[in-house]
């Protein structure tokens, strides 16, 4: 009598799990986001996307430029990419921004209010998913002077706030700093990682999701379909 009823459950199993929606995982951030100094389609969220699979849905949401300052000179927070990024409600977050925040204009004024501001987005994101992972980074290595006002010594400074809203507000933490720290070959004008850079980058991120190294290279992107004949 048990196996009669547990036989026709097994198909039912099976495509409950092929139709389990993908994991939705959104990607916060500024150009490194966004994909400044890579190819196109080579910005560390797409190469992300392509070795997590087709198990999850990834979306880009970097806005070049912006700051976590919410009376930086570019703030994210009032950027349309902000509301898209709360709709899509993620599964796992990878916030990434810091970076624009190190200019004279941001920093040397607003420097106190940063960890505020950043608790206070992260704090955004909760609410509309309580159950979200959140990954924060640690923003990438700045060589030498840096460039377009970015500085390494306003990346130190933050990194520490970062790390403290990490283990406060229970998100997880991917440094994103010491995967580029002295390797200007991957950063060639100092600000921006190239595509073997974004590589680098990726493979954190999919570690921290995954939980599991990520190796060899990373795939290219799919070859767009070839028009249907008429």
């Amino acid at each position: 009598m048990l196996r009669r009823l547990l036989v026709p459950l097994f198909p039912l199993l099976l495509i409950s799990s092929a139709l389990a929606a993908p994991v939705r995982v959104a990607c916060v951030g500024d150009s490194i986001t966004y994909g400044a100094g890579a190819p196109k389609n080579w910005a560390y969220p797409d190469q992300l996307g392509r070795i997590l699979g087709s198990g999850y849905d990834l979306r880009n949401f970097g806005v070049s430029g912006t700051t976590m300052l919410r009376h930086g000179d570019f703030p994210y927070d009032v950027r349309p990419e902000f509301k898209a990024a709360l709709a899509f409600k993620p599964d796992i977050l990878i916030l990434m921004l810091g970076t624009n925040d190190t200019k004279s204009q941001n920093w040397g004024t607003h420097s106190a209010e940063f960890e505020g501001d950043y608790r206070w987005m992260v704090g955004q994101f909760q609410a509309v998913n309580p159950s979200m992972k959140i990954f924060l980074c640690r923003p990438p290595w700045v060589v030498g002077k840096g460039g377009y006002g970015i500085k390494e010594a306003g990346v130190e400074s933050e990194i520490p706030i970062i790390d403290r809203i990490a283990s406060s507000m229970n998100t997880s933490l991917i440094d994103m700093h010491v995967v580029l720290l002295n390797h200007p070959e991957y950063l060639p004008d100092n600000v921006h990682p190239n595509q073997a850079g974004a590589a680098l980058m990726a493979k954190a991120a999919y570690k921290a999701v995954t939980g599991k190294d990520y190796v060899g290279q990373v795939p290219p992107p799919a070859a767009p379909s070839a028009p249907k004949a008429p």
